[in-house]
């Protein structure tokens, strides 16, 4: 007799207790404070995870657009920066971020420390962590631009000045409650934070630093014989769909919240419209080659979903599906172009860092207001503008200066025989050549 009044009660109950949630529009269904604080930093943290992976992503596709005799450095670089950058973030990066007055301009030279209170919503820690691997990824973009020719120490000096120092001011304009952000500048996820930041870091290092010898010809024309040729498009393509999948992490992570219908909601849509960018530039990078060269360019495609991503990195929220996919088709068209552009000027970007990040990420911010009622063009111009000016002024400072004072270029002896052998003493490359 009590299990039958328990089978007939429970869903009764269950229906009462509908009814009443329906006849008061749902009103108290929102969740508690602390579960609410434990969601959003449960979302910092596995979002944290995917761009943390990023790194691995990086790594793969900067292994594989290098030579075969320059892959062990790439792998070195990457490591070496990811730890540079986590311990810059936490010794004085992120307080210069986030503790600048509002309005201002630059935060404190102090190490991180946490404060977390129920009241902010989301474990302290969790928000340490979640910025620092957009920090790590702002380094990352410099890495592959400047491969095979630039020395690994100086490399790691630069990273720890990009990531202690140059990154976190720009962030803060916005991020941190700066004078960009009290102007009304609109940057979602960072196609100019992050993205156009170390794109304007690398194009003032390969600046100086010069092309790859014998890279181009006497007319400027680049050389795609043999001696430049990528060392594994399968691990390029590896490493493009790791950072595809990453992106999900930054773009969805940056909506900062997961404790409501609302969020929810808002991560879905940016899962779609981020994948659907990517989509976008790989079919428009396809065609254009195609239709321009007589032959679909690979590398192009998969720069392409780069360029797509970036793009739509400034506001993954806003477009409708259809938007999302011309945002990233002209990020893809974007990569194409911007190549052919550093080529003209005889700039040799080894992996295609600067169109994808730099010149895509310009594209995705100024795109901003067709999708958002809320941004302004103008406010979107003078925040791509400040940005890209400082960080390459600055960087191009910091690169002189490291320069004149112990060299930042591999002797030309030393690049012929490869950075793995002279950088790290990796041999193992000669046997397959």
């Amino acid at each position: 007799m009590t299990k039958l009044i328990k089978r007939i009660s429970t869903p009764l109950i269950s229906l009462i207790l509908l009814l009443n949630m329906s006849s008061a529009g749902m009103a108290e269904t929102t969740v508690s404070a602390e579960v609410g604080f434990i969601f959003n930093t449960l979302l910092f943290l596995i979002c944290g995870f995917l761009v943390m992976f990023m790194a691995a992503g990086f790594a793969m596709l900067e292994s594989g657009m290098v030579t075969s005799k320059s892959v062990s450095v790439i792998c070195a670089k990457n490591i070496g920066l990811y730890a540079i950058a986590g311990i810059m973030f936490w010794l004085v990066g992120y307080n210069l971020a986030y503790g600048i007055p509002e309005g201002g301009y630059i935060g404190t030279f102090t190490p991180w420390s946490d404060a977390s209170a129920i009241d902010t919503g989301y474990a302290d820690g969790s928000d340490w962590f979640f910025q620092m691997v957009f920090c790590a990824t702002t380094v990352s973009i410099c890495s592959g631009a400047m491969a095979e020719r630039i020395k690994l120490w100086p490399f790691f000096l630069f990273a720890a000045i990009l990531a202690g120092v140059i990154y976190p001011i720009v962030m803060g304009w916005q991020w941190g409650g700066g004078w960009l952000a009290e102007l009304g500048f609109s940057d979602f996820a960072g196609s100019t934070l992050v993205h156009s930041t170390g794109g304007a870091a690398a194009l003032a290092g390969i600046i100086l630093l010069g092309a790859r010898n014998g890279r181009f010809d006497s007319a400027g024309n680049p050389k795609a014989l043999k001696p430049f040729a990528a060392s594994s498009i399968p691990l390029v393509t590896i490493g493009v769909f790791i950072l595809w999948l990453g992106w999900f992490g930054f773009n969805g992570g940056s909506q900062l919240a997961l404790g409501s219908f609302d969020d929810a909601v808002a991560i879905s849509t940016i899962f779609i419209n981020t994948n659907l960018a990517a989509c976008g530039g790989v079919l428009a990078a396809g065609v254009i080659t195609r239709l321009m060269f007589g032959k679909t360019d690979v590398i192009q495609m998969l720069n392409g979903a780069i360029g797509g991503l970036v793009a739509i990195t400034a506001e993954p929220l806003a477009p409708s599906p259809f938007a999302a996919i011309l945002i990233g088709a002209v990020g893809g068209l974007i990569v194409v172009f911007g190549t052919k552009l550093l080529f003209n000027f005889k700039l040799d970007d080894v992996v295609g860092a600067i169109p994808a990040h730099l010149f895509a990420g310009i594209w995705g911010t100024l795109a901003v207001p067709l999708t958002n009622a809320d941004a302004n063009f103008s406010a979107q111009l003078i925040g791509v503008l400040s940005v890209n000016i400082f960080v390459f002024a600055v960087s191009y400072i910091v690169w002189s200066v490291m320069k004149a004072i112990f060299g930042i270029r591999l002797s030309k002896e030393a690049e012929t025989k490869g950075t793995d052998v002279t950088e790290t003493g990796v041999i193992a490359y000669a046997i397959r050549d």
